[in-house]
């Protein structure tokens, strides 16, 4: 057990790595008006691209796959990146999120659509937040208090995190990840 977390932690460090080797849009010139917000709306457009094509990349078959039996399916941990973009555009927005039907039992072209849905909620209700009132409180997961600047860190977080997971479970069933993928012949 102690190699296979050994396995998982250099897996995910890898999944981070190749995330943080993507061709980055060219850094601004001068100062940038609504830092953390701009850097989070780029985030969401990389990891909607990539979280979504690693979603795709699973095959249906595979969606009930767990590395251990104490582990969460690879469905389980779609349905919580949905869950997740949900309630914390949700949140930092102050729209409501639509009510989210997903399990983890559903298929893989419900919960990809799923998925693929909870980012372009995140993308519409992000695109009127600035930062104006990023220090404004916010209480997240039950009473846990933050400001919305924190639910923004947050969210980027969590993406850095489940896409790491997504990884290791594709790796696990010998499927490349998509910041892993070969890049396109010219």
């Amino acid at each position: 057990m102690k190699r296979f977390g050994l396995v998982v932690a250099g897996l995910l460090a890898s999944g981070a790595a190749c995330a943080a080797q993507e061709a980055a849009p060219a850094a601004p010139v001068g100062p940038v008006a609504n830092p953390v917000t701009t850097t989070v709306k780029a985030q969401l457009t990389r990891y909607e691209k990539n979280m979504v094509a690693a979603a795709d990349l699973m095959p249906a078959e595979k969606y009930n796959f767990k590395p251990t039996p104490e582990m969460n399916s690879f469905g389980h941990v779609v349905m919580h990146i949905a869950q997740s973009n949900y309630f914390l555009c949700s949140k930092i927005s102050g729209q409501a999120a639509p009510d989210l039907k997903l399990t983890d039992a559903d298929g893989k072209d419900k919960l990809v659509a799923g998925l693929k849905a909870s980012f372009e909620f995140c993308s519409t209700v992000l695109a009127g937040v600035d930062g104006s009132k990023l220090g404004d409180p916010l209480t997240l997961f039950g009473n846990r208090q933050t400001s919305r600047a924190g639910a923004l860190i947050t969210l980027s977080d969590d993406w850095y995190d489940h896409y790491g997971t997504q990884a290791v479970y594709l790796r696990l069933n010998g499927i490349l990840p998509p910041t892993a993928q070969p890049a396109p012949a010219k």
